[in-house]
């Protein structure tokens, strides 16, 4: 139904005439548009088949074509200009490309084998490249090839991960000598070692001591897919119920009441609908990367309470695999609540043959600045699932398989249902 599109490229968005005069897309000030009248949806740039693709229940779907070759433009499409994006705690660029498409660049901060110190806190914890890749492909699906039949092989396939993909980057000649952005460039400078670094402007980590060196121009990073502008599809960016205190001592209230879930069912969004399944799919995709900093999500206007939740900004996951951080799992805990697709489709990742960990780097295989996780997050994931798996099997002890699991398939046809 058109209600549940968040576009309805006929008549919901502003026309600019430019584009029918132009064979090229036009984006001269910086606004995006989507045609209207006969133009071929063939003939739309990758990011632009993304966006009117998001719906009231995914961001794509599980077989859109558009995904693999807008993967596949983040990282060879020319990139035209840089401007450092405002906000936030780390360095984060926003990179624009030569078919007016838009990714947020984070760079490679960390080797793959570092983990996050111990001293650190979660709230100044380093934002990692190769976190942002890793969360996508965990959130999605990859396709096994069977000798006999093929076979889908699906992940958590919640599909509310922008799309992200690694890219190496010449700092040189795609950042410092394409950017307008004054600040940015008068960051850079050669490193003793004859290296091409930057550091930018950040409230953490931007600094000469904490810059960004290329080897010697070359540096590799995450590029995430933008979504649509603001201006044509507004979002409502909600405080995660379970937010921690971002305070060196003060705990939240989660922390301190056994029974705050109590509370939270009975204030809306989490009275009625999938909203607190949401948070529960959220907690469980958060655990298994050790991902403590969630401390707000969005959601798409348009479509009121009953959608998804936008799974952004995963960067400070994976950055321990020697602790499981029991505190991310606290909503499930108290709530005892879960999907029955999210946990069938834990029960599958469980089992020797779909394994996680295996799941998980062969469809990390695919990124162009693969090995993406060391082999010690991927084991990991799988101790954390055994860990998800209990909470869930001690909560259905408790209150019952009918009071935790909550059926969202629709019986008649065995699908799942657009509750989803």
């Amino acid at each position: 139904a058109d209600g549940d599109l968040l576009f309805n490229v006929n008549s919901d968005i502003r026309f600019n005439p430019r584009a029918a005069e132009q064979p090229e897309w036009q984006n001269e000030d910086n606004e995006e548009f989507l045609p209207t009248g006969e133009t071929s949806i063939d003939s739309y740039p990758n990011w632009l088949k993304f966006h009117i693709g998001i719906n009231r229940y995914e961001l794509y779907s599980r077989h859109n074509p558009a995904i693999e070759a807008l993967l596949q433009d983040l990282v060879s499409q020319k990139i035209t200009s840089v401007a450092m994006k405002s906000g936030g705690t780390q360095l984060k660029l926003i990179m624009t490309f030569q078919n007016y498409g838009q990714a947020l660049f984070k760079p490679m901060k960390q080797t793959r084998e570092q983990e996050t110190p111990p001293d650190f806190f979660y709230f100044s914890d380093y934002e990692r490249h190769n976190a942002e890749i890793a969360a996508f492909h965990l959130d999605r699906q990859v396709k096994r090839i069977c000798i006999k039949r093929k076979v889908e092989i699906l992940i958590l396939d919640f599909r509310r991960v922008p799309p992200v993909a690694g890219r190496l980057v010449n700092m040189t000649r795609e950042i410092r000598d394409v950017t307008r952005d004054k600040k940015l460039w008068r960051t850079f400078f050669i490193s003793p070692a004859n290296n091409i670094c930057f550091y930018g402007e950040c409230s953490y980590y931007c600094s000469t001591e904490h810059a960004l060196c290329g080897k010697p121009d070359q540096i590799e990073g995450s590029l995430a897919a933008f979504l649509p502008d603001l201006s044509l599809a507004k979002r409502k960016t909600w405080r995660n119920p379970w937010r921690r205190s971002y305070h060196k001592r003060k705990k939240a209230e989660w922390e301190v009441d056994p029974d705050y879930c109590e509370e939270v069912k009975q204030t809306p969004p989490y009275d009625s609908g999938t909203r607190i399944l949401d948070i529960m799919d959220m907690t469980v995709f958060d655990f298994l990367m050790g991902n403590m900093d969630r401390h707000h999500y969005e959601t798409f206007e348009k479509f009121g309470n009953e959608t998804f939740i936008i799974h952004l900004d995963n960067g400070r996951g994976f950055g321990k695999y020697s602790h499981d951080e029991l505190s991310i799992l606290v909503p499930l805990n108290q709530c005892c609540r879960i999907r029955k697709s999210t946990y069938l489709r834990l029960q599958l990742l469980a089992k020797e043959e779909y394994k996680l960990s295996l799941l998980m780097k062969e469809s990390l295989l695919k990124d162009k600045i693969a090995p993406i996780l060391y082999q010690p997050h991927l084991e990991a994931m799988d101790r954390r699932l055994r860990i998800v798996l209990k909470a869930v099997s001690d909560c259905i002890e408790k209150d019952g398989y009918d009071n935790v699991v909550a059926n969202d398939f629709n019986t008649d046809v065995n699908t799942v249902t657009t509750e989803r």
